[in-house]
């Protein structure tokens, strides 16, 4: 009995993906389904980065392919493909860099740059080219929490070579400047500032760039907002009120500027009691899923208040590198891809498919 492609292409249909929780017929992501005799040989290509779920999807394809009546060997390649997506419109691409993510909170205290190193360890974690530039020009805190030490290099005299640590690139003011140094800027050298860092760093192509916002809805956000190509923006937030109140601003101010919000992360949801493992939800609870559910967006998921997050941090060894296969980096990894798969749904940019039409005088 030979076998056919709409056989295979029907128990694909069965088959979800455990990230995008889409079949890989109407997610399109089979492709090269090809039969000799009895033997099935395909793709799997995912649009976010998957290390951790590569293996499980294989397995899963190739099991349920070799119940088909005829087939006897199946050969599944599966791997990930991460590409541009769209962005604000009249805001073009920066060269070396496929997708830029925003990660805010309305106000400090939040853990916005723990979450920001970890959710870049994890896109790095799961198989992509990861960098993260520390916007935050008054508080740069990405070089402790990454353990970095040293200045940048030049090439060209023109461009600065990112540092690197764990994995990832990474450029802030503070490899710049002393640590005691403070920066007594006003509002237009601050936003000269993350524009120098962001353009004239040589990104090495980059999957993501996650930039670290400061708190707030003031310059440096209006800045990333305006005039650099952000695919979206992750809220951080804990869940009692006052946090929640200005999350929501931070919120409006990137659906006010067409930057599209890939979803909340809840931080310090539940204590946990070092000496017994007590939970107790110290901040309130539930604050983050009825803001994603009155805005319609994502939660991507919830942290606990757990000291060890912040002794890794401070280490220079944040969690997802310090125990990569702990509870909490698990987390991390699912938060990584779910904001992987968002942006994979989000538009392609095609800017680079269109020739450039060029007048001259013949």
């Amino acid at each position: 009995m030979s076998i056919t492609t709409e056989q295979i292409q029907n128990v694909l249909r069965e088959l979800i993906d455990p990230v995008t929780d889409e079949n890989f017929i109407d997610g399109k992501l089979a492709k090269n389904i090809k039969i000799d005799g009895s033997t099935v040989s395909l793709e799997i290509v995912l649009p976010y980065p998957g290390k951790s779920v590569t293996e499980g999807i294989r397995k899963q394809v190739v099991e349920r392919l070799k119940k088909l009546d005829g087939v006897e060997n199946v050969s599944a390649n599966v791997y990930s493909k991460i590409v541009s997506h769209s962005v604000q419109r009249g805001v073009k691409l920066i060269p070396g860099i496929r997708n830029i993510i925003a990660v805010a909170s309305g106000k400090g205290g939040v853990g916005k740059s723990t979450t920001a190193v970890n959710l870049a360890l994890a896109l790095a974690a799961e198989g992509a080219v990861v960098g993260i530039l520390d916007a935050d020009i008054y508080g740069p805190s990405q070089p402790m929490m990454l353990g970095i030490t040293g200045r940048p290099q030049s090439r060209d005299g023109k461009t600065m070579e990112p540092l690197e640590a764990h994995g990832i690139q990474a450029m802030s003011v503070g490899f710049l400047i002393d640590p005691e140094t403070p920066m007594v800027w006003r509002g237009p050298m601050v936003t000269q500032a993350l524009e120098q860092l962001l353009n004239e760093t040589s990104w090495n192509d980059l999957d993501y760039l996650v930039v670290d916002l400061p708190p707030g809805t003031g310059d440096i956000q209006l800045t990333l907002a305006q005039k650099v190509p952000v695919t979206g923006a992750v809220i951080v937030t804990t869940p009692q009120d006052i946090a929640l109140l200005d999350a929501r601003k931070g919120l409006k101010m990137f659906e006010k500027v067409g930057v599209p919000i890939i979803g909340i992360v809840e931080n310090m949801a539940m204590h946990i009691c070092t000496n017994c493992g007590h939970l107790e939800p110290i901040f309130g609870e539930g604050g983050g899923a009825k803001m994603a559910k009155d805005y319609n967006i994502e939660m991507l998921g919830s942290l606990p208040l757990d000291i060890k997050i912040r002794e890794m941090a401070d280490s220079g060894k944040p969690t997802v590198v310090s125990d990569p296969d702990g509870p909490i980096a698990k987390i991390y990894k699912d938060i990584a891809r779910k904001c992987a798969a968002k942006i994979a749904k989000q538009s392609q940019d095609r800017s680079s498919a269109f020739p450039k039409i060029v007048i001259q005088n013949t």
